[in-house]
């Protein structure tokens, strides 16, 4: 069996869409891939991302937001940003390690615009389910 590889998902505040994808892998491609997430600032764990992932049936036991400097040392195989802010400012990461952006809306942002508390979770659910489609597709998913 190959060996694993490892992938930082980068966000603005690790609060929603990075944790997603770091709880998508660990569920669905822990065998080939140990997932980290980070943030460029932390802001805290988004409570509707947490509700939406429990409602998949995916555990966040274990998570918490951090920045980069909060992560153990590791050396990452790839860093995938998922929003355009940490695109633009995702620090240097020496060795080999590959750069890919995957660009998902940002639901907290979405949902300051929701008349009702349904509409903003499906904001959350929509991108949840499209990270997890991202997530299903990976490692393919990170050739450039």
């Amino acid at each position: 069996m190959p060996e694993k590889i490892a992938v930082l998902f980068l966000c603005t505040g690790n609060s929603c869409r990075s944790q997603m994808a770091e709880a998508w892998t660990r569920r669905l491609k822990a065998d080939r891939i140990t997932a980290y997430s980070a943030g460029i600032e932390k802001h805290g764990l988004n409570p509707w991302m947490l509700a939406v992932m429990a409602e998949a049936g995916v555990d966040t036991t274990g998570q918490s937001s951090k920045t980069i400097d909060e992560l153990p040392a590791a050396t990452f195989d790839y860093v995938v940003t998922l929003c355009g802010h940490a695109n633009e400012t995702c620090p240097f990461f020496p060795g080999p390690v590959k750069r890919v952006h995957k660009g998902f809306d940002d639901p907290p942002t979405l949902a300051k615009t929701a008349a009702t508390e349904e509409e903003a979770l499906a904001h959350y659910r929509r991108v949840r389910d499209e990270i997890r489609d991202f997530v299903a597709g990976l490692p393919d998913n990170l050739a450039e």
